[in-house]
């Protein structure tokens, strides 16, 4: 053995003093990450506790769209719901011309601008111009908040669309072209997100009561006439727009309690109001 000049043993580290040094570090490490969800938790059940009624509601909203999404998908997998879905469809087509929608002319004019106004190009083209004015203004709050809606919400359609895969409706002929599966309506659900966004901050800019209901009232009526045309125009089952108002009901109010949530951490900054 070897031995320095005082008679006692090299210093070096042993391969126990290693393992030891190794799991105080680890345990140091998982420490600390406890304490960090512990406060974010402690801050979330504040934040909660100290809310108005509205973010209750909206987390009861959340809980009831969707509920109300996987019912009609259980269903829609079982074929309950089929009956229902091409009797509306047939109901709005004159009996025993499959290819003529009941009404006068201008309504199907009508029916195919109001449907474009979910289309990816306008949805595209009204999520830039709101990010551009928020960000001009520097409310980067709500301009993040808008970009993650918007941005999450497509990822998200797409991604359910190919899941479930569902055919178009063939009981009667579609009078708009289309070419990606059926469940969820992609219209429906975009045009809820990013109407609802736009809709409930501009009512937080809003100081009358009456302009609140009126801003929030037009984002719900665009989201319903949307939807509603892609069933007129022969495009999408009943259920395929009523599942996407859920999942865009469901997406745009988490992101807007993020965005909250976030705003009371200081995350996001106050100036920013989401």
């Amino acid at each position: 053995m070897v031995t320095n000049a005082s008679g006692t043993k090299p210093s070096g580290s042993s391969p126990a003093r290693v393992t030891s040094s190794r799991r105080l570090w680890r345990s140091a490490r998982l420490r600390q990450a406890a304490q960090a969800t512990r406060r974010s938790v402690l801050t979330g059940v504040r934040w909660l506790t100290r809310q108005e009624a509205a973010v209750l509601v909206a987390m009861l909203i959340i809980l009831l769209a969707f509920f109300g999404f996987v019912r009609i998908a259980e269903e829609i997998g079982e074929g309950e719901l089929a009956n229902f879905d091409e009797w509306l469809l047939r109901l709005l087509r004159v009996p025993g011309h499959p290819h003529v929608p009941v009404g006068p002319s201008w309504l199907m004019e009508a029916a195919h601008d109001i449907t474009a106004l979910g289309g990816r190009t306008m949805l595209l083209a009204v999520t830039l111009f709101a990010i551009g004015y928020l960000s001009l203004e520097r409310k980067y709050g709500a301009m993040w908040l808008v970009a993650a809606a918007t941005g999450g919400g497509g990822l998200l359609s797409t991604i359910m669309k190919h899941h479930f895969g569902r055919d178009r409706p063939e009981v009667v002929s579609h009078l708009v072209a289309v070419s990606s599966p059926s469940f969820p309506s992609g219209h429906s659900m975009l045009a809820a997100i990013l109407y609802l966004t736009l809709g409930a901050l501009l009512a937080r800019f809003a100081t009358r009561h009456r302009t609140k209901v009126y801003l929030l009232t037009v984002a719900l009526l665009a989201a319903f006439l949307i939807g509603s045309s892609r069933v007129y125009l022969g495009v999408h089952y009943p259920t395929d727009v009523l599942a996407g108002w859920c999942a865009g009901l469901v997406w745009a109010l988490i992101c807007w309690l993020v965005a909250r949530y976030l705003q009371a951490r200081g995350t996001v900054e106050k100036s920013g109001r989401v």
